[in-house]
């Protein structure tokens, strides 16, 4: 890998600068140059959020990712605003169990995930960001299973401890 960029976008509470902040680290444990940028509403939950993440072998010049490498889209509008986009090749992943989006593209490779079904069906409710993101990270090839669980590890606030175990078993979700 050489450069890598995505865009982590859905509603606030959906965990989109959670995903990004965790592929960020991973970055940073592959010894990586890293640029995390979020942007969100006034709104806490519920309004739009996304963020731009950067990982290079060089200096990175901005942070502001105009043609993403991947695009994880938990929602339509998010969905809508960014599938135009990602670069020719790269990869897109919704969860298609908040949305059926009306078109795509045939020129990136993309998969539906029915994550929000599925974090509900395995006990996992408020986590089907780290489902989608196990997707994510797999068909990127960004890192072994290892590195992800320490950037997860690093990410996760010491205040919450138990959620370590939660976002893992979520991740793998994802990975199979």
């Amino acid at each position: 890998m050489t450069n890598f960029s995505a865009i982590f976008a859905g509603f606030g509470g959906q965990g989109v600068l959670f995903m990004g902040k965790v592929t960020a680290y991973v970055g940073l444990l592959l010894g990586k140059e890293v640029s995390w940028m979020p942007s969100y509403g006034p709104e806490m939950r519920g309004g739009t959020a996304n963020c731009s993440v950067c990982i290079s072998d060089t200096p990175i010049g901005s942070p502001v990712v105009t043609e993403p490498d991947a695009l994880v889209a938990m929602n339509l509008p998010s969905y809508d605003k960014f599938l135009h986009s990602v670069k020719p090749g790269g990869l897109l992943i919704y969860d298609d169990s908040m949305f059926k989006p009306a078109a795509s593209r045939d020129d990136i490779r993309a998969f539906a995930l029915p994550a929000t079904a599925l974090a509900s069906e395995e006990g996992l409710g408020g986590i089907a960001n780290m489902i989608m993101l196990g997707r994510t990270l797999k068909e990127a090839g960004l890192a072994g299973l290892e590195i992800i669980e320490q950037a997860i590890e690093k990410s996760v606030p010491s205040s919450k401890p138990g959620m370590i175990e939660h976002n893992l078993r979520a991740l793998k979700l994802g990975m199979n």
